[in-house]
Formats: structure tokens, sequence, C-alpha cells
């Protein structure tokens, strides 16, 4: 029966290199990542090896699957498991980065952030039809409008926040550091400006619950996600503990 856990992602779009070196730590321990989780990794138990990881974004098309793993795979990268478009490769220490040159690295941010475009774009204007009928029902309607409409706002909130890193992990390493900042500050100011303009088109108490509801969704919601995941894979543990 093979031992399994699971590592939860600080978010490859925040911590990209953290990931990877606590998944270099856990190999040492015999922890080896094999597969991608919602919002984490999964890790089986062998012997310990030292390992470095890298992830790459990349669309494949049919076909194209073969021809890709073989190219990282002349180069020392074994392929590990692939999520969408994300795919990551390990390798012993001193291989050559599977990207050596900046102009390269900067496309790779590139290619994340393009994906989670297309993902973000239909959700926005879901968000907003929601927010609409929401401000245009009322009664019981309005309630589940409403509760809709905060909970996309927050996976679309959380998706922007994570593109606006990507581009500014592509301009940190393309040497534009105030550019960088600029980025990253960019949300904030977005959702200042539409606190501001809400408190002003619609009454303050409705205003003042609807940001409520956002700030208690943006907290609670990854929480309840991380706490079910993580509380599933401890009872699958447990699980495969007593069959044993």
């Amino acid at each position: 029966m093979r031992q399994t856990k699971y590592m939860m992602s600080d978010g490859l779009a925040f911590s990209e290199e953290k990931d990877m070196e606590k998944l270099r730590r856990l190999s040492l321990k015999g922890w080896h990542v094999c597969d991608f989780k919602f919002m984490g990794y999964i890790l089986e138990k062998g012997e310990s090896s030292d390992y470095i990881y890298c992830i790459d974004y990349r669309s494949l098309e049919d076909g194209e699957e073969e021809e890709y793993f073989d190219l990282f795979s002349s180069s020392g990268w074994s392929h590990v498991a692939s999520e969408g478009d994300m795919h990551l490769f390990r390798a012993n220490p001193g291989t050559k980065p599977i990207y050596s040159d900046l102009d390269t690295i900067a496309e790779k941010y590139i290619s994340s952030s393009n994906t989670m475009i297309k993902f973000a774009i239909p959700l926005f204007f879901i968000t907003v039809l929601l927010w609409v009928g929401a401000l245009m029902s009322s009664g019981v309607l309005q309630s589940i409008l409403f509760t809709a409409a905060v909970i996309f706002s927050v996976i679309v909130i959380l998706i922007a926040w994570t593109s606006i890193s990507e581009y500014s992990n592509k301009w940190k390493t393309e040497g534009k550091h105030r550019l960088a900042s600029l980025g990253k500050m960019t949300l904030p100011l977005l959702l200042l400006i539409a606190v501001i303009i809400m408190f002003f088109v619609i009454e303050t108490d409705y205003a003042i619950q609807i940001l409520t509801s956002m700030i208690i969704g943006g907290i609670a919601l990854p929480t309840i996600i991380r706490g079910i995941i993580s509380l599933h894979h401890i009872i699958s543990r447990k699980t495969n503990e007593n069959k044993r």
C-alpha cells in the first residue's frame, strides 16, 4: 500500500520558488511529489533523494506532448505531472535550468497570465450580471443573486490578483522594478476606487453589507477549501493506515 500525503501550495503566482524549494526539502525526507491536487500537490513516500523542481506553463495541442516532454528529458528534466497548462518537472541538482535566460523566463510568466485572463473574462461578465440582477430584484431572488455575486466576485478578484502578480514577476525579471511595484499596487487601487464608487451609487447600508460580505467571503472561502482538502487527506491517510 503506497503512502501519500497532501502539500498545500502557497500560490505559484506569489511564491513559485518557495513551493519548489519546499518540494526539494520534502524529497530529501523521502516525500516525492507525484501529482497536482487542487491548490497543492500529492506526495508519495519513497527513498530519500535530492531533486530540484521546476514549473513550466504551456498550452499543448494534441500530439505535441511527446515532443515537448522529450525536449525536457534530453536536458535532464523528468516530467512528473501536468494539470491543464501547468507542467511539473524534476532533475538532479546541477542540471541546467529549464529557463536559462531572462526572455524565456518572462515568456513563461506571460503564458501563465494569459491562461488566467482567458478564464477570468467570462467570470467577470457573469459577476456583473449577477450584481445587476441582485440590485434590480428583491426578496428571496435578491438574496440568492447577492450570495452568488459575492462568491463570484471573490473568485474574480483572486484570479485578477494572480494574473497581475504574474505580470509583476515578468516585469521584475526584465529589470522593470518600478513597473513591477506599480503592478502590485494596481489591484488594491482598483478595489479602493470600486468601493468609493459603490458608496456613491447605492445606499450606504447596502454598500457596507456588500463590502462586509466580500471581505468575509475572501477570507472564509480559501480557508474552507484548504480545510476541506486537508481533512480529506488526513481521513484518507488514516483509512489507508487502518487497512494495513
